[in-house]
């Protein structure tokens, strides 16, 4: 058995994963290292509306995974992952903007994750459930899963983070040094599409964008470097996970709308302490 062992006041007090706060602590720090360094991707290459649409092509993905009898999760990423592809793909074969790109897939993902609902039938699930995440239903298996992705996604980022970076800043100079931007810019995606997969059973198709973004947004506030950013983003996320825990076990709110409650006030004490600081100097 997996614990850990705090000492208060001369008793020594046993956690073990048997707690459901324990996992839901573990599992919410684990969602925050993965979505932090992300996020801080997402919000310099201006693709907020890229998590909107891997979480509409996530509905989707219930939906198919429902009617052919498999795993929630595989359903996910596969269509995640396909909406990931034709992204890269159309980018660089459709003479479209990015937005328009991500409007048109995110909107068409969504209307056949609803038709396909009317289509498989009667089905007892519980769409809230997806839509918005359960944390505290996590599993010690769950939360296995989770940590080896997290680990994968962390390795990968880590060694795409040269040419991505370069991309980000500048593709033209980047790809004039000879970085394997395009490989970069796929295997981003294709992070992306895992995290949101990973994501499912704590906060929710609906909420993890804005794990994605809150934390880098307020991180970027703070920061002058893009490694202090994902390192913040990563703490704030963190923050906001135990932030969260504690109101809604204190108010008997809903675990993960409180986890993105909290991340959205870290943001505004972050927005005007900058904006305070900014007066005096």
């Amino acid at each position: 058995m997996i614990t850990t062992t705090t000492m208060k006041m001369g008793r020594v007090t046993v956690f073990d994963l048997s707690d459901f706060l324990v996992r839901a602590a573990l599992g919410g720090v684990l969602l925050a290292l993965m979505t932090g360094p992300l996020g801080g991707f997402v919000i310099w290459r201006r693709l907020a509306y890229f998590g909107d649409t891997m979480a509409h092509s996530a509905l989707l993905g219930v939906t198919l995974a429902l009617g052919f009898s498999m795993s929630v999760e595989i359903g996910i990423f596969v269509v995640a992952l396909a909406v990931a592809l034709i992204l890269n793909a159309a980018r660089l074969r459709v003479a479209l903007p990015s937005d328009a790109l991500l409007g048109v897939l995110s909107h068409a993902a969504l209307a056949t994750g609803l038709v396909v609902i009317s289509l498989v039938g009667p089905v007892r699930v519980d769409l809230m459930a997806f839509l918005f995440g359960d944390i505290l239903a996590l599993t010690r298996s769950d939360l296995l899963i989770l940590f080896i992705g997290a680990a994968v996604v962390l390795a990968a980022l880590a060694a795409i983070w040269q040419p991505l970076l370069a991309d980000t800043v500048s593709p033209d100079l980047a790809a004039a040094e000879g970085q394997p931007t395009g490989a970069a810019r796929l295997i981003f995606m294709l992070l992306l599409a895992g995290v949101v997969a990973l994501s499912i059973k704590l906060v929710g198709v609906l909420l993890i964008t804005a794990m994605l973004i809150m934390p880098a947004a307020t991180a970027r506030m703070g920061t002058r470097s893009p490694e202090a950013m994902a390192i913040g983003a990563a703490g704030i996320g963190v923050t906001a996970v135990f932030g969260g825990l504690g109101f809604s076990y204190g108010f008997d709110t809903p675990t993960g709308p409180s986890i993105v409650m909290v991340s959205a006030i870290l943001f505004v004490v972050a927005a005007i302490a900058k904006a305070l600081i900014g007066r005096g100097d």
